[in-house]
């Protein structure tokens, strides 16, 4: 059986909605404070684990109630947790600040994340019995995978493995200087269009694309929001729509759109096909409060899609 090995961030998270200004020294009444989960990685593979997908997942956690409350939320889902590990330092935590129109504004303590991968890890054989694809979520969240994702990746091919890396936002400006080396490694590239411009230079989904493949990608699935997406391979690029819907939260919604996207391409759908289903996905899941609160089973996203709109009537 196929599965994904996913490696990234575990987060937890506490979302404030709506928030449509700060004014300091001040008391803001809301509607809805959450805590639930969050982290690119624990968001991946949280989706796989709902929709059916086989997936194992490689982070850490503080030894602390916000570190157990996520392992229930993932294990519900599915999610192997052999790969998890509890440092010394609290679980990272962020605060989302949402506004009416479902923007973000992040308050983030890294807390383990600043231990989690100091040394260069190994994909030893208990991590990767079962796994047909290795997924690096994420690698600037995480100082460590800024030093050691491509060491994974290049483990993970040498194993056999598909490999894939949804970049993340730099916060450090860095960009190529840290994760060309990954690249190298990587079959399959998820990639925003702020991430793109911070990556490439480019704007131009097509010239982005050739300078991915010139560091040796196969693949690029550009994430566009309420544009939908687009998968660029083989010199061709491939638009697909997104669906009408009213946006609540867009937290996590990259990351449901990348399990989505992974768990088809294991069932054996084509990248088009793949990508509608994760349009879909990521669509429903910006209609709660929460990264992963609105995602939906399988079964249910394939019968929301036979009568969804699509933006443009697409």
């Amino acid at each position: 059986m196929s599965g994904v090995l996913c490696c990234g961030n575990i987060v937890f998270d506490v979302l404030v909605r709506p928030v449509s200004e700060l004014r300091w020294n001040t008391t803001h009444w809301v509607d809805s404070i959450r805590h639930t989960m969050g982290g690119n990685g624990a968001n991946t593979a949280f989706a796989l684990g709902v929709l059916g997908a086989r997936v194992r997942l490689l982070g850490w956690i503080g030894a602390d109630p916000a570190g157990a409350f996520l392992l229930d939320k993932l294990a519900a889902a599915g999610v192997d947790l052999s790969g998890v590990r509890r440092g010394r330092a609290p679980t990272a935590t962020t605060v989302s600040l949402v506004n009416p129109q479902g923007d973000r504004f992040l308050l983030h303590a890294p807390g383990v994340s600043l231990e989690a991968f100091a040394d260069p890890p190994e994909l030893d054989a208990p991590l990767l019995e079962g796994m047909t694809h290795f997924h690096l979520a994420n690698p600037f969240a995480i100082p460590g995978l800024r030093r050691h994702g491509h060491a994974l990746l290049r483990q993970a091919r040498a194993a056999g493995l598909v490999t894939s890396t949804d970049t993340g936002w730099d916060q450090h400006g860095r960009w190529m200087q840290d994760l060309a080396q990954a690249l190298a490694w990587t079959d399959l590239v998820f990639v925003n269009r702020e991430e793109t411009l911070g990556l490439t230079g480019s704007s131009d989904l097509c010239e982005a694309a050739r300078i991915f493949a010139g560091y040796g990608v196969r693949m690029a699935v550009f994430k566009l929001g309420a544009e939908g997406c687009a998968v660029w391979r083989d010199g061709e690029i491939i638009r697909v729509p997104a669906f009408e819907v009213e946006v609540v939260d867009t937290t996590g919604a990259g990351d449901c759109f990348a399990g989505a996207y992974l768990a088809a391409l294991l069932e054996g759908r084509d990248p088009a096909t793949a990508a509608r289903f994760a349009n879909a996905a990521a669509a429903l899941s910006v209609t709660q409060l929460g990264a992963t609160e609105g995602l939906r089973g399988r079964d249910e996203i394939e019968a929301w899609m036979r009568a969804a709109p699509v933006r443009g009537g697409a």
